[in-house]
């Protein structure tokens, strides 16, 4: 598989995770990817978070509109847009003939009544709005840097959850149309993100099973990001000529420092062997980036990590 095809395989493909994986360097990483290969790639970013833009060294915030970040030599590019429940919904009421009343529902406050008097109507709203982007929006591939593992079960779950509660009316319509993208493969996809490590791989087998479950979405490719590698170095004892010109306690600190970075090293093999295990899908692995933030540049090093990883 290429990584162009890897990236198009679904038209919406959302990037999950537990908080703290890099879900959202991930999903920017695989953004500029597809640009280096000529594709436009659209993210739509949900939780009104500045890390994404930070990864192309631009300031925000991101607007509900589409704002072009990157621009790639081989014509592909990356656009993004904040996507807020807030904002679907004024833009569902317009679209159903509401429009004079949205400024009284904002003023009154009766919007947030609306908002929370069907559960799960938030999701959908934010869902159909991404449904509706895939089916207009002139882009090769759609992007959904997606909450947490938590919230974003409930998010893809909630079509279903508000086809029990609403018999009729245009919100079921709604979420039967979004249900109907999430169980279509070609049209939707989710791919998680994780560590290798115990807690994360626990939380991603977890994840998978549910979103299979309760919201009958594809699962594609599992990212497992920052992995160290690099083992067959540390295997290698330090030469007795060597040992000879340092301090002994240099060496001493030398070795201990190697022999714990071995034990991370085989442990992460071993959650990556279980991971495969678990969750028999295709893993992408990326390596660690030994970086406190991440801007373009060290993205670019990310980027040509997934083309790498998806051959």
């Amino acid at each position: 598989m290429t990584f162009r095809s890897f990236l198009t395989a679904s038209r919406v493909r959302f990037i999950v995770g537990k908080g703290g994986v890099g879900k959202t360097t991930v999903s920017a990483a695989l953004a500029l990817a597809g640009a280096a290969e000529g594709l436009h790639v659209h993210v739509i970013e949900l939780e009104g978070r500045e890390e994404f833009l930070r990864c192309f060294d631009a300031e925000g915030p991101l607007q509900y509109e589409s704002t072009t970040l990157y621009e790639h030599p081989s014509g592909g590019r990356v656009s993004a847009r904040h996507l807020g429940p807030d904002e679907a919904l004024v833009e569902w009421l317009r679209d159903h003939g509401f429009g004079r009343l949205v400024g009284r529902l904002r003023s009154s406050g009766a919007l947030d009544v609306i908002a929370t008097a069907v559960p799960g109507i938030r999701d959908v709203l934010v869902l159909g709005k991404i449904k509706a982007l895939a089916r207009d929006f002139d882009a090769d591939a759609i992007l959904v840097d997606a909450p947490a593992t938590g919230h974003s079960l409930s998010l893809l779950a909630s079509p279903s959850s508000l086809m029990a509660a609403a018999r009729s009316g245009p919100i079921r319509r709604q979420a039967e149309e979004v249900d109907q993208m999430l169980r279509d493969e070609t049209r939707c996809c989710v791919s998680l993100v994780t560590l290798a490590a115990e807690l994360p791989v626990t939380e991603a087998v977890e994840a998978a099973f549910g979103l299979e479950d309760r919201a009958g979405v594809a699962l594609s490719s599992i990212i497992v990001n920052q992995f160290a590698g690099g083992e067959s170095l540390l295997r290698t004892n330090l030469a007795a000529t060597e040992v000879a010109t340092l301090d002994p306690h240099l060496a001493h600190s030398i070795d201990v420092a190697r022999w714990f970075t071995l034990a991370r090293v085989d442990e992460e093999a071993r959650q990556l062997s279980r991971l495969h295990h678990e969750l028999p899908l295709e893993q992408m692995v990326l390596p660690r980036l030994e970086a406190d933030t991440i801007d373009l540049s060290r993205l670019s090093s990310l980027a040509d990590a997934c083309i790498r990883a998806a051959s």
